[in-house]
């Protein structure tokens, strides 16, 4: 069974609940698909679905970008880890140039899936960008990327040399264990309702912060 095939039969198309404007295929429970993804593929060790759910960082960031458009409107920008798309349709629709990128192969179908279901044009990229010297891009967006130490320390080096090359970081995240607080500057905060089988909480208290210079 190909990607595009198991996600139709996994999950069902739903409205994050702080971005209406936005539809996904999204799924119900984590542990089941994983495991599904797992038996289909003969697989083991997969990651987890990520691009299956709306996450409270990827909500608020959506969110963010379509309640200010003029942050990427006729701008270049990369949503990073970008998961089911969320942040990189929402951003699309308020107008920014978009390349969407995702290491995970259902991710990258998934993020072509849904942007058919939105009617916005985006590149995927399924390359791993924080191996290689970051290209130019006006703003680059990170929903939710700070849950792992490694990975965090990858990604805060990399958006820094981003950084200096001109690039506007906007990261949401609803306080992740490795998210680099002391480097970063609150632009707004939202409660975001989040589901219960991935989460402590129903509701994340959740910010998008900038990158400080």
């Amino acid at each position: 069974m190909n990607a595009r095939d198991f996600i139709l039969q996994n999950t069902c198309v739903m409205s994050p609940p702080l971005v209406p404007e936005v539809d996904l295929h999204l799924a119900h429970e984590a542990v089941p698909l994983w495991q599904k993804t797992e038996e289909e593929l003969g697989e083991i060790g997969l990651p987890p679905p990520f691009w299956a759910f709306a996450w409270a960082g990827g909500q608020a960031l959506a969110r963010y970008v379509l309640d200010h458009p003029t942050l990427v409107r006729k701008y270049k920008v990369l949503d990073l880890a970008t998961g089911s798309g969320l942040v990189a349709i929402a951003a699309a629709k308020a107008g920014g140039l978009m390349v969407a990128a995702d290491i995970d192969s259902f991710a990258t179908a998934a993020v072509h899936m849904n942007a058919e279901l939105n009617a916005v044009r985006l590149d995927i990229c399924c390359e791993d960008l924080l191996l290689q010297q970051p290209a130019y891009f006006d703003v680059i967006l990170v929903g939710d990327l700070f849950y792992e130490k490694s990975l965090a320390e990858r990604c805060l080096a990399w958006l820094r040399l981003a950084q200096v090359q001109g690039s506007n970081i906007l990261i949401g995240d609803p306080g992740r264990s490795y998210l680099p607080k002391g480097q970063l500057e609150k632009l707004a905060e939202y409660n975001v309702p989040v589901t219960r089988d991935l989460e402590d909480a129903e509701i994340k208290r959740t910010a998008v912060w900038r990158l400080r210079a």
